[in-house]
């Protein structure tokens, strides 16, 4: 979610912020994003900050507002690449708790959106509440996992989701239940310019030797297809007719590179990060792949990956 025009670093806008959110948050200026990711690229934020309680969060929106600085929420980087040019504004992430509380109730788990989703499988597993297993290998946050719709294995994170807490660019906090909410494959339309603040995700019981086996098969099969070099997940998602890394393994991309990055040996739909690769390298081996699958095939291949910063896009 982004809104606004950009203003200058400086030590009043931290001061302004630190005490808009009141709960002890640390606002911290030109903050390097790229560890933050899974990829280990990009560039700087303005201003980065973990709120602690969602009235922090939403005060935090207001000083925003004011002050006309865009606002860019980071899950846990796992599908997340910001412009080396950085990126404007607030960069924010429920990394702390209550943001990451996962409670049980009976056949619910009620999950904040800094959850981890690997997490929330295992709590699953424990509580033997069967249909989150797939979420065990996606290295995310449920909030990301809500936004983008998250899915593996043939499940998707909407599957199980009961209600969805958010919160709007105002500030004002909402809840709605699942089947009232539009959801496509890999996205969310009402989470592009709200903020997730959790869900109440549904399971159902069984054995715990049963929901075992199958995260375990879930895993042999993802690490047997799937690189363990650094990457941002699927880098586009798939188009009608022809998953995205069936076809860039058909145009012969696979190992094709640009600085440091790499398309995936394993995987055509995973670019890796070799070594010191940049966004922009990451950047010029995409428009590569994705000028090959149009001039060559007809398809127009879009990013799963949120690329941010600068003006924000939907590549």
């Amino acid at each position: 979610m982004s809104a606004g025009v950009a203003a200058p670093v400086s030590k009043d806008v931290k001061a302004l912020l630190e005490k808009a959110a009141d709960d002890a948050t640390v606002v911290k200026p030109d903050y390097l994003l790229a560890e933050m990711t899974t990829m280990r690229a990009g560039g700087r934020a303005d201003f980065f900050a973990e709120p602690k309680s969602e009235a922090g969060l939403s005060a935090l929106l207001a000083a925003c507002r004011e002050r006309g600085l865009p606002v860019t929420v980071l899950g846990r980087g796992s599908n997340f690449l910001p412009l080396d040019s950085g990126v404007r504004g607030l960069t924010v992430r429920l990394s702390k708790a209550p943001f990451t509380d996962i409670k049980p109730g009976g056949s619910r788990l009620k999950c904040g959106a800094g959850a981890k989703m690997k997490n929330v499988a295992a709590e699953a597993k424990r509580c033997r509440l069967a249909g989150m297993e797939f979420l065990e290998g996606i290295p995310g946050s449920i909030g990301g996992g809500l936004r983008m719709n998250a899915g593996a294995m043939g499940g998707e994170l909407f599957d199980v989701v009961e209600t969805v807490r958010f919160m709007d660019p105002a500030g004002k906090v909402f809840e709605m239940p699942a089947d009232s909410i539009e959801v496509a494959y890999r996205g969310c339309p009402l989470l592009n310019n709200q903020i997730a603040l959790g869900a109440v995700l549904k399971g159902e019981p069984d054995t715990a030797e049963a929901i075992t086996a199958r995260m375990a098969e879930f895993s042999k099969q993802r690490w047997s297809s799937q690189p363990k070099a650094r990457s941002a997940g699927c880098i586009f998602k798939n188009s009608e007719g022809i998953p995205a890394g069936k076809l860039v393994d058909e145009l012969g991309l696979k190992g094709a590179s640009e600085g440091g990055a790499m398309v995936s040996e394993e995987h055509g739909n995973f670019i890796v990060n070799r070594g010191g690769a940049t966004a922009g390298d990451i950047l010029r081996l995409i428009g590569r792949i994705r000028e090959r699958a149009l001039t060559e095939r007809g398809i127009e291949l879009k990013t799963e990956v949120q690329i941010i910063g600068g003006e924000d896009r939907d590549a």
